[in-house]
């Protein structure tokens, strides 16, 4: 008979957050696939355990995925984990378990920890309808067009985020999205676990002077409909973006994408705005 593949949550942070059910597999499993087996050993030397490690990360995914599965062919138990949460939700995993549904294996879910859960849990935006994007692209064009596709999703948005890209994506965020409510949790269950709430222009101002450290989980609340804006008021968000340092070619783009609008006539309205402020200082 094959072995069967448990799926183990993992804790986020505190090293408590781990379940009994997870303990008693990962103690009777043949072998656990870890993303880091250093990171994990410390997790099995807390809790006496001493069951056989090999690594299973992005890098070797493709690779190793085949060997797993032969040896749960042949009968042995594999428990899957992350160096945090749940393994294949943003994380190694989902080639594996795709192998061995593909080859009758059972595989069996150990949950648990999860950013996800706990950041919507005590985050305070609606949680009765959400839309997990995982991590943000890293490129700024493509995470740009990533948020321009989401600009009507009216569910709750949850990313995942690098603490080093956070205030630019929160940057885009506000570009593209407007000016949303947003949590921010940071460090969840850990010594400096942390949230964040209010609007995205008020998250950046207070984030500026801030050596922002660990991991990061975002949420955006969802669209409440956009009603059709006005000259006035594109004129007065194209001044506003020029006052905070955004070039024409970018509020076309950005402003574009918020507003379903044709770039090529915000691009117009925008130089026009800028020739109009600039010929206003001069005359000043």
């Amino acid at each position: 008979m094959a072995g069967i593949l448990y799926i183990v949550a993992t804790p986020i942070g505190n090293l408590e957050d781990i379940t009994l059910r997870a303990l008693r597999v990962l103690k009777e499993v043949d072998l656990i696939a870890a993303e880091d087996t250093r990171h994990t050993r410390t997790l099995l030397q807390r809790y006496g355990l001493t069951t056989p490690l090999t690594s299973y990360h992005e890098h070797n995914e493709r690779s190793k995925t085949q060997d797993l599965v032969t040896r749960l062919s042949r009968g042995e138990n594999i428990g899957l984990v992350s160096d945090a949460g749940t393994p294949a939700i943003s994380d190694p995993g989902y080639r594996l378990v795709v192998e061995a549904v593909r080859n009758s294996i059972q595989v069996i879910p150990i949950p648990g920890a999860s950013a996800l859960a706990a950041a919507l849990s005590a985050g305070g935006l609606p949680t009765d309808r959400v839309a997990f994007e995982g991590f943000l692209p890293a490129k700024k064009q493509q995470r740009k067009m990533t948020l321009a596709a989401l600009r009507r999703e009216a569910r709750t948005l949850v990313f995942y985020e690098a603490p080093h890209r956070l205030k630019e994506s929160l940057s885009d965020i506000l570009q593209i999205l407007g000016d949303r409510e947003i949590v921010i949790a940071r460090e969840l269950t850990k010594l400096h676990e942390e949230f964040l709430r209010g609007a995205a222009s008020d998250l950046i101002e207070r984030l500026a002077e801030r050596d922002v450290k660990g991991e990061v989980t975002i949420l955006v609340h969802g669209s409440a409909g956009e009603p059709e804006i006005s000259e006035d008021q594109l004129r007065d968000e194209i001044v506003r973006l020029i006052d905070g340092g955004s070039g024409v070619k970018e509020i076309s783009e950005a402003l574009g994408a918020r507003h379903g609008l044709a770039k090529r006539e915000i691009y117009r309205l925008a130089l026009e705005v800028k020739n109009s402020k600039r010929s206003g200082e001069r005359s000043g």
